[in-house]
């Protein structure tokens, strides 16, 4: 049996000492420590503002929250914003990834081998579900012939070696729409749950949300280069009603399991979209090589304002890697009694890109680590 890892306390208090009775800490987790990104900054300097209870008459050094100024925060003659329009921009979504240029570019294509009966089951769904959804999405990516280069990019699409701008729009389309709901359900589950038990969730709820809108951000941000047709939008309404149901089901049978289903189902999600980078830098996706990204995105990953399509993408799959990261941690933990180890912080692209996911092992010290960073920069506020 599992010994529950001690669920974690808002006062961030130390761990039991059967936590930090724990082996000396791996080189797996030396990178992400020695180096933080942007998102580990932001989220440890955060938190760590409230758990250290600054008192409300000092002027926080943080700035807006992730979901944008307090009202009492604005200037007295704040200009009325159009709730009408529904194109609003700014810092108003939950806490996301910002990546650095060397993040976008350091994540791998990799593959957790299933260990056990609910690890085989997720894998081998996941491994049909893609059999279909590639033949539902005309998905083709076939060896290149020998005499590509002497083919024209019309010849090499209409044998079926290369898909055009359109066919890649139309399956990443119908993916985001369906890869937003577990995060949602599993995030809605827990809730009622905690509720339910009267007690907390130890961690998981938000870290679930954000993944639900991350991936509802991604459709948002493909959507404004195509509209879809009437037949597209009721495919993923009757693939959206069949997923959420069964997943929703799955999740209440075994959570881990589902957890194990969404690591799998991201680790296809890199690879679709590390091809579609490649595409694109092979100039196989012409319309594409210098479009310039969206505003949408522009905002939401705080890129700059020559930022091009393929930046986007790249940003995605950095999204992408970090679910696979996520889920695959969250599924080898105890669902009823662990610490969600990303409440307080997150590893750096570093491990995210290059680690399939932590072992319950990993959790705990990454835990222990957050711990002892935080009351460190607290006894620093405190002596300032």
């Amino acid at each position: 049996m599992h010994a529950p890892i001690s669920p974690l306390a808002a006062s961030c208090r130390m761990l039991p000492s059967t936590m930090k009775a724990l082996p000396a800490h791996s080189a797996l987790l030396r990178p992400c420590l020695a180096s933080t990104s942007k998102r580990t900054l932001m989220t440890s300097s955060a938190r760590l503002n409230q758990l250290v209870a600054k008192t409300t008459n000092q002027k926080s050094q943080l700035g807006p929250g992730t979901e944008g100024p307090h009202i009492k925060d604005l200037p007295p003659k704040a200009p009325v914003v159009d709730v009408s329009d529904r194109n609003i921009r700014g810092d108003w979504v939950l806490f996301h990834p910002v990546y650095t240029q060397e993040e976008l570019r350091s994540v791998e294509v990799l593959h957790r081998e299933a260990r056990t009966l609910s690890d085989k089951i997720a894998y081998n769904f996941v491994r049909l579900l893609r059999w279909g959804f590639d033949i539902a999405s005309g998905y083709k990516h076939k060896p290149l012939p020998p005499n590509a280069k002497e083919l024209t990019l019309d010849d090499l699409r209409r044998d079926g070696y290369l898909m055009d701008e359109s066919q890649w729009l139309k399956r990443i389309l119908f993916l985001e729409s369906i890869a937003a709901v577990p995060g949602m359900v599993a995030a809605a589950l827990r809730h009622l749950r905690s509720l339910r038990l009267m007690r907390r969730d130890c961690g998981w709820i938000h870290t679930l949300l954000e993944e639900a809108e991350n991936e509802r951000m991604h459709l948002m941000t493909f959507m404004s280069l195509k509209n879809p047709s009437p037949v597209f939008r009721a495919m993923v309404i009757a693939a959206q009603g069949v997923f959420y149901n069964a997943f929703f089901l799955c999740y209440l049978i075994s959570p881990s399991t589902c957890h194990r289903f969404v690591g799998h189902l991201e680790e296809e999600a890199v690879i679709t979209y590390t091809r579609c980078i490649e595409e694109i830098e092979a100039g196989h996706l012409p319309i594409w090589s210098n479009l310039p990204a969206p505003e949408i995105a522009k905002d939401y990953w705080r890129l700059g304002p020559d930022a091009k399509f393929l930046d986007v993408v790249y940003a995605v799959r950095s999204d992408e890697s970090n679910h696979r990261f996520v889920n695959h941690s969250l599924a080898s933990l105890n669902w009823k009694s662990d610490v969600n180890p990303f409440a307080l912080r997150e590893p750096s692209m570093a491990t995210k890109a290059t680690v399939v996911g932590f072992e319950r092992e990993d959790s705990a010290k990454f835990i222990q680590e957050t711990h002892h960073a935080l009351e460190e920069a607290s006894r620093k506020v405190s002596d300032s």
